[in-house]
């Protein structure tokens, strides 16, 4: 597996891309509601309904969207995806892992406070 996007590379570069206040606030929201619904698809298999599956899928297709739309506010793009599999593994890694951390470690708060952000 290729590592050059890891965990670490991407929590170090997450500020860079996540600067835009706009983006910032897009992203608050828009993670629980991804997380949300990533964790009513993964259970819509035990639940006997398939209802759930469409609503996990509809929830985190429409997180994605706006998260784009707050992507496109920041001066820095992140880094092109090489594929499909990167694409999903990056975006997995910023829903679950790299934005709670950001949060958590108190980087949103900086950002959001930060005299450059828009």
């Amino acid at each position: 597996m290729d590592n050059s996007h890891s965990q670490t590379d991407a929590f170090a570069a997450y500020r860079a891309v996540h600067a835009d206040r706009r983006n910032l606030i897009i992203h608050s929201a828009t993670q629980p509601i991804f997380v949300a619904g990533l964790v009513t698809l993964c259970i819509a298999p035990f639940t006997g309904q398939p209802g759930y599956a469409a609503l996990g899928l509809t929830a985190m297709l429409v997180a994605l969207a706006f998260q784009g739309r707050g992507h496109r506010m920041e001066r820095s793009a992140p880094a092109p995806f090489k594929n499909g599999l990167d694409f999903v593994r990056r975006l997995l890694v910023e829903q679950l892992i790299t934005f709670p951390r950001f949060v958590v470690s108190g980087g949103l708060a900086r950002a959001l406070r930060a005299p450059h952000a828009r």
